[in-house]
């Protein structure tokens, strides 16, 4: 078989490499050195891997905005970390009250608080079901679907 690296450097000459979405030659959507994301896709360990990357940064970046965090479970870490992921930092300290609250600690009061907002609308069982961690510190692991 062909050397790896000699291949990998002569893709990256002639493909380039993009860290965003574009449309190359073809009008296809591609990613990185030339993958064609509509034909080709990505495969689960892919998957798996940008969203342990993506977790990762969204604890970060909550952390590093929120250092008082780390005083609260895992779970209600856990609660903050996927509300940044689903709306973005700055969506989830938008939540100003509801982050005084939990940060008080009054965590049924901040349930209560996440349930009655926009954002619990728009993702129906999510803010459910974080509502409900936040509120008892407790994982339902039963309603998780095997990793």
């Amino acid at each position: 078989m062909v050397d790896r690296q000699a291949m990998v450097r002569q893709l990256r000459l002639h493909e380039g490499e993009r860290l965003r979405p574009y449309r190359c030659t073809a009008g296809k959507l591609t990613i990185g050195v030339g993958r064609n994301l509509e034909d080709r896709g990505i495969t689960r360990d892919e998957s798996a891997m940008l969203l342990l990357n993506d977790i990762g940064a969204m604890e970060t970046e909550v952390l590093r905005a929120l250092p008082w965090v780390t005083q609260l479970n895992e779970v209600r870490q856990r609660v903050l970390v996927d509300m940044a992921f689903n709306m973005g930092l700055v969506g989830l300290l938008n939540f100003k009250r509801t982050l005084a609250t939990i940060q008080a600690g009054h965590y049924q009061q901040a349930a209560t608080m996440m349930l009655d907002s926009k954002w619990a609308g728009q993702v129906g069982q999510r803010a459910e079901r974080l509502a409900r961690m936040m509120a008892t510190g407790m994982d339902p692991r039963e309603l998780w679907p095997a990793a």
